[in-house]
């Protein structure tokens, strides 16, 4: 299922939501840049779990080590990846932008995406391969979409086959099934595969932020009318 729009008018002009789409995308560009460097740039702001694990124990004790667990949100490994994502946070983070206020919502979407490194590095500490993407800071805004617009209507273009259908869902069924989906595919990852898939897609991130979102919403929403 491919989110088209939703059905609620942003009351404010979403300046955090359309600056973090600036960011990512002008941090692309320098990416595509880098030619042969790209490896090395890539590897040392990335977060690569392994950096955290010393002789079979976490090593806790260097802040340098903390600074890939934010500019890793800011990294993509390809066009589609950085489209993707940034298509997810333009249709649902003005409105979370909205609930919320300019600097609650930066706050809100950096611990999101703190929350799903973290539990990437709970999936996979073993793992050499670094994490890239904002897809657990922007699964952080969907689960805090669902706790304040469950009753959203969200435009969607459906495949069936060789066919699309374009239909309206709830939120509450497109975000619902989204976070499904995420979960039986970090757990089937996990369960059946282990660290073989531990640098692909990273499943549990998306479900880490995705819970942190529901958790934190409650705490960073403006209840002010």
């Amino acid at each position: 299922m491919i989110p088209l729009k939703d059905n609620i008018p942003a009351k404010h002009f979403p300046v955090v939501n359309v600056s973090l789409i600036v960011v990512n995308v002008l941090v692309f560009v320098y990416e595509l840049k880098l030619g042969p460097d790209l490896e090395y740039f890539m590897v040392t702001f990335g977060f690569v779990p392994a950096r955290y694990v010393l002789l079979g124990k976490v090593n806790f004790f260097d802040p340098a080590r903390y600074l890939p667990m934010l500019t890793s949100m800011f990294l993509h490994s390809g066009f589609f990846h950085l489209l993707a994502n940034m298509w997810m946070l333009w249709i649902f983070g003005d409105n979370v932008e909205d609930s919320m206020g300019r600097v609650r919502y930066l706050c809100f979407y950096l611990l999101c995406g703190v929350a799903a490194v973290v539990l990437h590095f709970w999936s996979s500490p073993a793992s050499s391969l670094p994490m890239l993407g904002a897809s657990g800071a922007i699964a952080g805004v969907l689960g805090g979409y669902l706790l304040l617009f469950p009753k959203a209507r969200i435009l969607t273009l459906f495949p069936i086959f060789i066919f699309f259908s374009i239909i309206e869902v709830p939120a509450y069924f497109f975000l619902g099934g989204w976070f499904l989906l995420q979960f039986v595919q970090a757990t089937f990852q996990q369960l059946m595969l282990g660290e073989i898939l531990g640098g692909g897609v990273a499943w549990w991130a998306h479900v880490g932020g995705f819970g942190a979102g529901a958790l934190l919403v409650h705490f960073f929403r403006n209840d002010r009318p």
